[in-house]
């Protein structure tokens, strides 16, 4: 059993934690959570850290037989985890690779986010966990943009980074003219908008460019856009924030698909 705070791999989890140069260096990142953690199969996890109380539950015995783990004290737990309370697991696990063409290659009907510089991981997370509830099929990201492993974005992805594919390009006007020569058709939230979000047709191909939460989307970025649409606005309010603006398109367009495949009546 691991007693220490001072642990060589307490000291990784920690460092894998806190440094995103270490997480990319390493291919690693850190899960937390008995909710994260089940879903991660044992060819993902490199290590995986349990306390003596997780391990007295039945199912988390039987879910245990299908990996190698450590033990660790309650105190140890606490000093690794992101969260004030912590559920007795948590993993060192490997990155996932995807590429712009494993992106592009899905036969479903794209819908994909393409965010621009988003800081934010509260955001970044809440993106990619709106954007499974909406089914979106890939989320392309500049280098700029927040390191998807950060922990806050694990934790409010609430799982879809397991399951919603992602990459990173070093230049999204290339990026973004590979995926218009799909056929994929983009879509900036602009005030420069003609027409309210909500009278564009999203049903065929899209993708949504997303912006920086204080600049918004730069010109270069903004005139790869097909159509500007605009959010409409009660109030003195001029804009959403990023993530909420994401969501209105992303869940637009999937009820205009849903109306338009499985009509009711």
């Amino acid at each position: 059993m691991i007693n220490s705070t001072s642990n060589r791999q307490v000291k990784r989890v920690a460092d894998l934690r806190g440094k995103a140069k270490v997480r990319r260096e390493e291919g690693m990142f850190v899960a937390e959570g008995l909710r994260m953690c089940r879903e991660l199969s044992p060819g993902e996890v490199d290590t995986l850290f349990v306390t003596e109380d997780f391990q007295k539950d039945r199912e988390n015995r039987r879910w245990l037989t299908h990996f190698q783990y450590e033990t660790v004290t309650d105190v140890v737990m606490k000093s690794m985890a992101d969260t004030q309370s912590p559920q007795g697991v948590l993993a060192i696990v490997r990155q996932r690779n995807y590429s712009l063409e494993d992106i592009l290659s899905t036969p479903l009907k794209q819908a994909l986010l393409i965010l621009e510089t988003l800081q934010d991981p509260g955001n970044l997370g809440t993106i990619l966990r709106a954007g499974e509830g909406a089914g979106i099929t890939g989320v392309i990201m500049n280098r700029e943009t927040a390191d998807i492993y950060n922990p806050k974005v694990i934790r409010s992805t609430m799982g879809s980074i397991l399951r919603v594919p992602f990459v990173y390009v070093e230049d999204l006007k290339p990026a973004c003219e590979v995926i218009k020569r799909e056929g994929v058709r983009l879509f900036a939230a602009h005030l420069k908008g003609m027409n309210n979000y909500d009278q564009e047709d999203y049903t065929d191909n899209v993708g949504f460019l997303i912006g920086n939460e204080a600049r918004g989307l730069t010109e270069e970025t903004a005139a790869l856009a097909d159509a500007y649409v605009k959010i409409p606005m009660a109030g003195r309010v001029e804009s959403l924030n990023a993530a909420i603006a994401a969501s209105v398109l992303m869940f637009e367009a999937a009820r205009q698909r849903r109306n338009k495949w499985f009509p009711s009546g």
